[in-house]
């Protein structure tokens, strides 16, 4: 039986066992129905020389973008069609590590099974690249499909720009504390596509977490769990408004002075970096 690249690597275990963890309480959260949702994670740093000199296991694919910033980066991926319940326990059996090839715009698989990345790899690498070009020090790229907060990007009032993060925030002060720089929101477009992948990335210069309309969410973090953090902080807040909102009232929220007072005391930044 063919070695796991994870054996002799225990810190690149403990970044893919964090990777099964997460898939699990996505699942658990009924955030992960059948396929849904995608994770990548970027793994160089844990890439030693022989990984390096790993062949690839599968014919390289192209991305469809020219990516400069992930020459020679190596990234988990989930894989197309694999469940996020299966991930949890199987993570290398329902994932791959791939390695984007020298010409910035095309990867290839290198362990442990040639399993095809996600659908949606090229909007996860897009916002990789954008991450490390800025010095960003995140790693993790998470999409999943939060319920609260799809139910309320069917609500025409919560696509205008800042409406759903005043009304998140104002739910509880965690949300304004934990998740400091709101939700971004991008307007519906084909899953998978390279227009949804740029509507993404203009977001995520000043958001942490933005919201696909009618789709699901999709978070950038140091690791993985900090992305999911982000997400479920967020999508607390949503199910509060939501609470609230089933008893015939709309919900009074936090008060503008009282958010700000938040923001001063946790010196919380408005944007990134």
């Amino acid at each position: 039986m063919k070695r796991s690249i994870l054996e002799g690597r225990p810190e690149l275990a403990a970044v893919i066992g964090e990777v099964a963890e997460v898939a699990g309480y996505l699942w658990q959260k009924g955030w992960a129905e059948r396929n849904g949702g995608n994770i990548t994670v970027n793994v160089t740093e844990w890439m030693d020389e022989e990984c390096r000199n790993l062949p690839a296991i599968a014919p390289a694919k192209p991305i469809g973008k020219v990516l400069p910033n992930l020459k020679g980066k190596y990234f988990y991926a989930k894989g197309t069609g694999k469940r996020m319940r299966d991930l949890a326990r199987c993570p290398m059996e329902n994932g791959a590590i791939i390695r984007i090839c020298d010409d910035c715009q095309s990867y290839e698989i290198i362990a442990d099974v040639p399993v095809a990345p996600t659908s949606e790899l090229p909007s996860h690498l897009v916002l990789q690249d954008y991450l490390i070009g800025s010095d960003s020090g995140y790693k993790a790229t998470l999409h999943t499909h939060p319920i609260e907060l799809v139910a309320m990007s069917h609500i025409r009032r919560f696509l205008k720009p800042g409406e759903m993060t005043h009304v998140l925030w104002s739910m509880i002060p965690e949300t304004l504390a934990f998740a400091p720089l709101g939700i971004g929101i991008v307007p519906y477009d084909l899953p998978g596509s390279v227009r949804l992948a740029d509507a993404t990335l203009e977001q995520i210069k000043d958001y942490d977490v933005v919201l696909w309309e009618k789709h699901g969410t999709v978070a950038v973090g140091t690791d993985i769990m900090d992305a999911f953090d982000q997400t479920d902080v967020l999508c607390k807040a949503a199910n509060i408004y939501i609470c609230a909102r089933s008893m015939g009232e709309e919900p009074e929220g936090m008060t503008d002075e009282a958010m700000k007072e938040v923001q001063e005391v946790f010196n919380l930044p408005k944007k990134r970096n």
